[in-house]
């Protein structure tokens, strides 16, 4: 019995490291080429010369955080909706464009499995010639697009349930007896009780592929204690799959498509293995070639391979937002601003800024990780402070590692009160 999806996820780690790094070149390169965007943040940039994990990581960080601002910007010029991130332009090569909230316009290429779904279906328990509930949005957002031309390429039926009007969704399941179910936990969760309200039973669903929202193993239980086997997946609007649950239930192991980064937030510069990062993202579709794209979300690589023989590298999941920015005394303080006065001391470690006290009466501290106590850094670490931020702030030296392994690098603990 087949267990995995297909070959590339059980290939040795130095293989697929090599065919990802020998495709990166050409990827800068045809979004230098096609993507108005990219030609610009990419300007002066010798495409040939990106072999590697080290040369990807001088390249600028575009976040999604960004993109808003940019596509709005474009528009106002009169330029493309897409603010020239998308290789494709209106016509067959795009058959659907969709408005996630913001809004941010995203394209749809052709070809099968576009946004590379069809393996995590697969990991979710899904086989060819079954029937799928697809409670995923088919208007505006391309989530419902994404899980049906997943489900196609798998060689499944899809039934588009959508959402809302839930004795029509119990209804249809009674009736068609899907195989399982695919949209967020919280519907099917709704989907299933008001099938008990209403004296129905569905056993044909037991098996389900969650994405949207977390999936904590409370709510894994209550499905699993009715039957339903559910897996989650871990897929954004722009960049398609990026992880998926395996049988293992250890974390999400990477789409073969993608290159992942774990950088630090407000920064461009991958963090060791298992320190919490926000996730950058390059992928290498045609049509949207996005290059080192900041989701905003935190995770962390995972050490080892996935039980399940999958070879890829497994990162913990979704850990939390990276976009830390806040509001000192009028005026924002970003994570890239820390950044830049941790990178003024070679000697200091990881840093964390805290501000605290009431509104309108804030402290800024910054705790500054670093070997023993070097003469007059506390002092120095303060005039940086005042001078990247414009703000005045204590300096505390902590040890190495005292600092929480959790990704933050500004900490709101103010009282609202």
């Amino acid at each position: 019995m087949t267990t995995t999806y297909d070959i590339l996820e059980t290939r040795s780690p130095d293989a697929r490291e090599a065919a990802l790094m020998a495709a990166l070149p050409g990827q800068v390169a045809y979004a230098q080429r096609q993507a108005p965007a990219f030609a610009r943040i990419l300007d002066g940039v010798d495409a040939t010369q990106v072999v590697d994990r080290a040369a990807l990581a001088k390249l600028p960080v575009t976040r999604k955080s960004e993109l808003q601002a940019l596509q709005q910007a474009a528009r106002a010029e009169g330029g493309s909706v897409f603010g020239g991130f998308s290789a494709l332009g209106f016509g067959a090569a795009m058959p659907r464009v969709f408005a996630s909230p913001g809004p941010i316009y995203e394209p749809e290429g052709t070809g099968r499995d576009y946004w590379r779904m069809a393996r995590a279906i697969f990991a979710a328990g899904f086989r060819p010639g079954e029937l799928i509930h697809n409670s995923f949005s088919y208007h505006f957002v391309p989530a419902g697009s994404m899980m049906e031309t997943g489900a196609h390429a798998l060689g499944c039926t899809v039934f588009p349930g959508g959402t809302g009007q839930t004795e029509q969704q119990v209804q249809a399941m009674r009736e068609l007896q899907p195989a399982g179910y695919i949209g967020t936990p919280s519907f099917l969760k709704i989907i299933l009780e008001k099938a008990a309200e209403m004296g129905v039973t569905i056993p044909s669903v037991t098996k389900a592929m969650f994405g949207g929202e977390a999936f904590p193993p409370s709510l894994r239980d209550w499905f699993s204690d009715r039957g339903v086997d559910g897996y989650q997946c871990y897929a954004t609007a722009d960049l398609g799959l990026i992880a998926y649950e395996t049988t293992a239930r250890e974390g999400l192991v990477l789409d073969e498509g993608v290159v992942v980064e774990i950088v630090r937030p407000g920064t461009g510069d991958p963090v060791a293995e298992g320190e919490v990062g926000e996730v950058v993202v390059t992928t290498l579709s045609a049509g949207y070639p996005l290059v080192r794209f900041g989701t905003g979300d935190l995770s962390a690589v995972l050490a080892g391979p996935c039980p399940t023989g999958r070879t890829n590298t497994r990162i913990k999941g979704w850990m939390g937002r990276a976009d830390q920015t806040t509001k000192v005394r009028g005026m924002f303080v970003h994570p890239k601003q820390v950044d830049a006065i941790a990178k003024r001391f070679p000697e200091v470690g990881r840093v964390r800024l805290v501000v605290s006290g009431e509104m309108a009466n804030d402290a800024m501290t910054l705790l500054v990780e670093v070997a023993g106590q070097p003469d007059g850094l506390a002092g120095r670490v303060g005039e940086a402070i005042r001078d990247v931020t414009k703000l005045r702030g204590d300096v505390q030296l902590v040890v190495p590692g005292a600092l929480p392994n959790d990704g933050k690098v500004i900490e709101d603990a103010r009282s609202y009160r």
